[in-house]
């Protein structure tokens, strides 16, 4: 038998049996629908966390002191002591605090040395100050300049605090509390950082201690409603005058470190100086130069900071392990789903089969008059496989139709989706496969009934 003829045949049977078709098709809909929703979740959900750390770099490790209650408590008796006695045995101590704006904490009492190799190397004339270290530490610049002196395999290095501050200027009604970050001039080229308008902090700015600032691009909308009426005005942090040097580019959602968008940049120093004073919580970024060799610089920075600190903790995360488990978060979700969908083009292969099989039993007549008329096995199998596949197709493309459907109602629960063609064609692949496999045995078993015994089947 001609091929034409026996999609004629193929034809005829499908619409005659049109009901039947569309409800032995809805598993290979549902199939098909899943695993187009399933590349898309997958695909947006790959760009949610590319977003999520593009202002982080692969290689940025970040350092920082989680400060416990008992040994807040206990250096704040230490410090009234040392406060003291640093005036009598070090005469250089009040000035020497000034010097760093109060920055320091307890790294500077008693004789004002400040942290990092340059307190180690002092040996027993830095010993108290050691004791005072381990009560209370917080990072500092002094740390910093170690770090980048003394650890191998960096390409750069800075350090950060975040704090909240009353805000007030632009349209704003009355001040309110923003998030205010002290930065370094590199902490932009580090962070992947671009500006929409004007510049970032500059060195000067950080020397000189000026009152400027560099605000988030959403900031920048809600004080003065566009980033064009932001650039070269002034708000007020604290009650204190700050003029606006730039602002950033929209980033979007970050999983960690300081979000962008909703963060006033200021001067490292200055912040110091105006703002946090002895409060501050810094981070210290360093950039390894060898993304490869991130663990072996964590294990140097951990080296370097026990010459300083014998006894501290320090809390040690590079950016690449964070967005390998968001990745792996996302990976596991995908293969959840694609599971899903593998069940689910099962059921539908089944639901083939069946309906196959009681096609088989109820055209058995008619399969033994095309044999009886000199159709082979061949023929026979070739028309029942290609009734399945068309039952598959069809389900395939209102698969993906359905996909297309249902999408504005997934992204209204917040979960992103990419569609693709490249999902659409390897929905009905799959469902044409699927088509064939299920539907391979019904087809079998009708091309060997014989026919006499078709023909005199009741």
């Amino acid at each position: 038998m001609k091929l034409s003829e026996i999609l004629r045949l193929v034809w005829i049977n499908l619409i005659q049996n049109k009901f039947k078709v569309v409800l032995t098709s809805i598993g290979i809909v549902v199939g098909a629908a899943t695993i187009v929703m399933v590349i898309a979740i997958g695909r947006g959900g790959q760009m949610d966390v590319a977003d999520q750390f593009k202002n982080l770099n692969a290689g940025a490790i970040d350092i920082s002191y989680e400060q416990s209650s008992d040994s807040s408590s206990s250096n704040s008796k230490s410090s009234s002591k040392s406060g003291s006695s640093g005036k009598s045995s070090n005469g250089n101590s009040e000035s020497g605090n000034r010097g760093q704006g109060g920055f320091g904490g307890g790294e500077m009492q008693g004789g004002g040395m400040p942290g990092g190799f340059g307190g180690f190397m002092q040996g027993g004339k830095n010993s108290e100050s050691s004791k005072i270290n381990q009560e209370k530490i917080t990072l500092s610049e002094d740390d910093m300049d170690d770090l980048k002196t003394f650890l191998p395999g960096i390409s750069d290095i800075t350090i950060s605090y975040t704090t909240k501050s009353d805000v007030d200027g632009g349209e704003l009604d009355e001040a309110e509390s923003y998030t205010i970050a002290g930065v370094k001039n590199n902490y932009a080229g580090m962070s992947n950082l671009t500006m929409a308008a004007g510049s970032f902090i500059e060195s000067s700015d950080e020397t000189n201690k000026e009152k400027v600032c560099v605000l988030g691009y959403s900031v920048a909308k809600e004080i003065f409603g566009s980033v064009k009426d932001a650039y070269d005005s002034t708000i007020y942090i604290d009650d204190r005058a700050y003029v606006v040097n730039g602002v950033i580019s929209e980033v979007g959602t970050v999983s960690s470190g300081i979000s962008p968008d909703d963060s006033i940049f200021i001067p490292y120093g200055t912040g110091v100086k105006y703002i946090v004073g002895t409060d501050a919580d810094p981070t210290i970024t360093v950039i390894a130069s060898d993304v490869d060799k991130v663990d072996t610089v964590m294990e140097n920075i951990q080296s370097v900071l026990a010459e300083n600190y014998p006894n501290a903790e320090f809390t040690i995360t590079d950016a690449g392990s964070k967005m390998e488990a968001a990745s792996e978060s996302n990976n596991t979700l995908t293969t959840l789903l694609i599971a899903m969908a593998a069940i689910v083009f099962i059921v539908g292969g089944i639901g083939i089969m069946n309906v196959l099989f009681v096609s088989v039993k109820e055209r058995t007549k008619e399969i033994g008059i095309l044999k009886a008329i000199g159709c082979t096995k061949k023929d026979i199998l070739i028309e029942f496989l290609l009734e399945a596949c068309f039952i598959s197709i069809l389900g395939g493309i209102l698969g993906v139709l359905l996909s297309f459907g249902i999408t504005p109602v997934v992204e209204h629960f917040d979960v992103r989706v990419e569609l693709s063609v490249f999902g659409a064609a390897l929905a009905v692949v799959f469902a044409v496969f699927t088509g064939t496999v299920f539907g391979f045995y019904p087809a079998l078993k009708a091309s060997k009934l014989v026919p006499v015994e078709a023909l005199n089947e009741e």
